[in-house]
């Protein structure tokens, strides 16, 4: 059952590190007085995010591994607006 816990414990923790990322992105513009302090908490948050998801990826059964891909497949997108 631990195992079991872990996987679980591991592929949510990615989940909520790709959501807090997209939520920083979400708060990215330009235009905005403090777009550089948003554009380093999204690149923090993105650097957190391929983290957990790459370790989430270790323990995962077929269906998470399935959506920590698309995560990451989505992370690789964004990271590229942001790197502009």
């Amino acid at each position: 059952m631990p195992y079991h816990k872990n996987k679980r414990q591991a592929f949510e923790a990615a989940q909520q590190a790709f959501v807090q990322f997209q939520e920083a992105m979400e708060n990215l513009h330009p235009e905005d007085a403090d777009y550089g302090h948003h554009h380093k908490v999204a690149e923090q948050e993105l650097d957190e995010a391929i983290q957990v998801i790459q370790k989430a990826h270790v323990t995962a059964s077929e269906h998470q591994r399935k959506q920590l891909e698309l995560y990451s497949k989505e992370i690789e997108q964004y990271k590229q607006e942001l790197m502009e």
